[in-house]
């Protein structure tokens, strides 16, 4: 019995290396949303739009209503929404873009949407590849911010991460995400070791730079 219990304590350490790598790898680097650095550029990644493929769902919207909040408080000057343009759920920065733009009042020319983000990593890639992002703050739900500051972190942003507003969001709901982050951890730390190629390959981009020059 002993021997089983410590074959068992053994294997969930193991497996939880990539989570713990994500999560002090942040330490550090994680601020409230009043207490976040003034940098140029904030990112938001992506996630599920509503079912009509127009608007933000929830979580989404929750994310773009801390970016704009942080642009309108001087600590931004540019938002880069970077998510998937044929995803699942329709054009997630489409649809990010039209939010901060119409609703939030964020001027279009401080907007800048990258449709190639297809995920958290390919997202800090690109940023930092073809938008030449060297800095920026981080906004995602808490239960995603250490992966993904790491990542970009990894990835050669000097990346903060500010939590993003979740009305409405569930205690289950959180702790499945929550869950679901522990086991894509794992797959962080496998594309961060093999220096996985962004799924989509795009020429340099000055879109940001331009942005922050006008």
């Amino acid at each position: 019995m002993a021997r089983t219990a410590a074959l068992g304590l053994g294997t969930l350490l193991l497996v939880s290396i990539p989570w713990l790598w994500t999560t002090i790898s942040a330490r550090g680097h994680l601020y409230a949303e009043t207490e976040a650095p003034t940098v140029d550029v904030v990112i938001v990644l992506g996630t599920a739009v509503t079912e009509d493929g127009r608007r933000p769902g929830t979580r989404l919207a929750g994310r773009l209503e801390t970016a704009a909040a942080l642009i309108h408080d001087g600590r931004a000057r540019v938002v880069l929404v970077s998510g998937d343009g044929d995803g699942v759920s329709g054009d997630e920065p489409t649809a990010m873009t039209a939010y901060l733009t119409g609703r939030l009042s964020i001027p279009s020319r401080q907007v800048v949407a990258d449709p190639h983000g297809l995920d958290t990593y390919d997202s800090c890639r690109r940023a930092r590849e073809i938008y030449g992002i060297e800095q920026a703050l981080i906004v995602t739900q808490s239960y995603h911010l250490s992966r993904a500051v790491t990542l970009c972190r990894h990835l050669g942003i000097e990346a903060a991460g500010v939590p993003a507003r979740c009305s409405g969001c569930g205690h289950a709901m959180l702790v499945r995400k929550a869950a679901r982050d522990y086991v894509a951890s794992g797959k962080a730390a496998w594309d961060v070791s093999r220096r996985r190629p962004a799924a989509v390959e795009s020429p340099a981009n000055s879109a940001v730079a331009d942005a922050l020059a006008g």
